[in-house]
C-alpha cells in the first residue's frame, strides 16, 4: 500500500506534488486545531472540577464549625418574630407604606426558599420606582430596625430617564424563618 502511494506520489509533476503536501499539511493543521481545542476544553473541565472538589472539601471539613456557627446564631433568634414568606412580603410592603411610598410605586416578584434542618430562607426582588430619595433612605431606615430578620441581600438605585430627580431602587430582601 505505502509502495503504491509513493510511486503514485512520485510520479507526479512538481506543481501537483507541491498541492498534495498543501493539502495534507492543511489536513493536518485543522486535525491539530480541533485536537487543541478539545484538550482546551478537557483542561478548563479538569479545573472548574477540581475547584468544585476542594470547596466541597473546605465545606466537609469545617462542618462542625460551620453548625455551630448556625446554632448559635439561631439561638439569638426568637423564633415567634421570624419571617415566613407571606410575612415577608407584607413587612416590606409596611415599611415602603411608613416611608411614604404610594402603593403604585412597589413591588415584589420572584420569591424562593432555602430550606434546610434549622432555617428556611425566604428572599424576594423589590422594585420601587419613582420615588423621592428621602423616602427611599426612610424605607432603607424601616429595613434596618427590622434586622436581623429582615437583611438587604442587593441593592440597585438609578435615576428614572423622564425626571433624573425621582429615583428607582431594586433590592433583594431575604428573611429567616427558624423551624419550630
Amino acid at each position: 500500500m505505502i509502495r503504491n502511494l509513493r510511486a503514485f506520489f512520485l510520479g507526479r509533476l512538481l506543481r501537483e506534488k507541491l498541492l498534495l503536501v498543501a493539502f495534507i499539511g492543511l489536513g493536518m493543521l485543522w486535525w491539530l486545531s480541533s485536537f487543541g481545542a478539545q484538550v482546551t476544553r478537557f483542561w478548563r473541565s479538569q479545573g472548574a472540577t477540581t475547584a468544585a472538589l476542594k470547596e466541597q472539601e473546605f465545606w466537609i471539613t469545617n462542618r462542625a464549625i460551620i453548625d455551630a456557627s448556625a446554632q448559635k446564631a439561631a439561638s439569638r433568634l426568637v423564633p415567634e418574630k421570624t419571617l415566613d414568606a407571606t410575612r415577608l412580603v407584607n413587612a416590606v410592603n409596611q415599611a415602603a407604606a411608613e416611608a411614604g411610598l404610594r402603593s403604585n410605586q412597589y413591588n415584589s416578584t420572584g420569591g424562593t426558599d432555602e430550606t434546610n434542618e434549622q432555617f428556611t430562607i425566604h428572599s424576594l426582588n423589590y422594585q420601587v420606582t419613582g420615588a423621592d430619595y428621602g423616602a427611599l433612605l426612610k424605607f432603607y431606615l424601616n429595613l434596618q430596625q427590622r434586622a436581623p430578620y429582615i437583611g438587604i441581600g442587593t441593592f440597585a438605585l438609578s435615576s428614572t430617564r423622564a425626571n433624573p430627580t425621582l429615583l428607582n431602587l431594586q433590592l433583594k430582601v431575604s428573611s429567616v424563618e427558624v423551624a419550630r
